[in-house]
């Protein structure tokens, strides 16, 4: 039985630096950007598999999962659940992956960025591209103190999380947050998982795709947040992982990734496996295969996991 229950607001105070592993912060230090003044409905949700969920997030948090000192390398991801952008699968693309990072060396920097609502927002589009490259410019901006490279920080997201994260990948050049300082708002590195990629009416994730910019998007919408559609050659070298069978998120979606990727001579690499659908989280069907495995193999190929 899944049981529900409304959280209190959180308050927008200044962010701690000093007790950081495992709990969980404001992700803007003020006011949150592109937010209407409304109440804050947030719902937790303890699902059957032992792990947490939210949906209806207005305020933005992260949550820190530091590498141990004796495995930590330098290197930093920020992660985005999935969960359609109407919740997030926290604890299971979350939590799971952030401690898998840990044991890699690598920071874990957990994202619950905001569900788009004309409620909430005044662009409900770019709400979570906010927070992402909030996330990012945060975790430049204090490297030093969390033992991080500034020039390894990761952006990793499944599902709709990984549209998040192709999104912020693509559109980097554009701040959609204030940027005084002018830090760099492009991730190192991509990790997409089953990722919604296009908004294009074949393969697109519906619920996504209307959450995000609404049931009925003007051409230029649908353009603008198809990210195969915005690869250059600037774009961060990326691994992505799908099943063949999924069935909510058709696997073209990382395929047609991919291959922008490959045509504008981006790094690159793809998993596709035969079985698993859609949200398989740290596994698939097949006990004896283990995709963070293959992960680890191509983050330390790419030079990003040295001390």
């Amino acid at each position: 039985m899944i049981t529900r229950k409304i959280i209190l607001p959180l308050m927008a105070t200044s962010l701690s630096l000093t007790a950081y592993a495992q709990q969980e912060h404001p992700l803007y230090p003020d006011t949150v950007v592109n937010s209407r003044k409304a109440p804050n409905h947030e719902v937790k949700v303890d699902r059957p598999d032992g792990g947490i969920g939210y949906s209806r997030v207005s305020v933005p948090t992260v949550q820190i999962f530091k590498a141990p000192a004796d495995k930590a390398n330098g290197a930093a991801m920020v992660v985005c659940p999935g969960g359609g952008y109407s919740g997030l699968a926290y604890t299971k693309e979350g939590i799971n992956f952030a401690k898998r990072l840990n044991e890699m060396g690598v920071t874990a920097i957990v994202l619950k960025y905001r569900m788009p609502n004309d409620t909430t927002m005044w662009d409900r589009s770019v709400g979570p591209l906010q927070d992402a490259q909030q996330a990012i410019r945060l975790v430049r901006q204090h490297a030093a103190e969390w033992n991080v490279d500034v020039n390894r920080v990761g952006l990793m997201g499944s599902s709709a999380g990984g549209h998040l994260a192709s999104t912020a990948g693509t559109h980097f050049k554009k701040s959609y947050i204030p940027n005084r300082d002018q830090v760099n708002l492009r991730p190192d590195f991509l990790v997409l998982v089953y990722p919604v990629i296009t908004m294009a009416d074949s393969i697109t994730h519906r619920g996504s795709r209307n959450n995000l910019i609404g049931n009925n998007p003007t051409a230029a919408q649908v353009q603008e947040f198809s990210n195969e559609l915005q690869v250059t050659t600037e774009t961060p070298p990326t691994f992505l992982v799908h099943a063949s069978d999924d069935k909510a998120v058709p696997v073209a979606n990382s395929i047609n990734f991919y291959s922008a990727l490959i045509r504008n001579s981006v790094k690159a690499e793809l998993h596709v496996y035969q079985r698993g659908g859609h949200g398989f989280g740290m596994n698939t069907s097949n006990p004896d295969e283990h995709w963070m495995d293959r992960l680890e193999n191509w983050l330390r190929d790419n030079g990003w996991l040295k001390k």
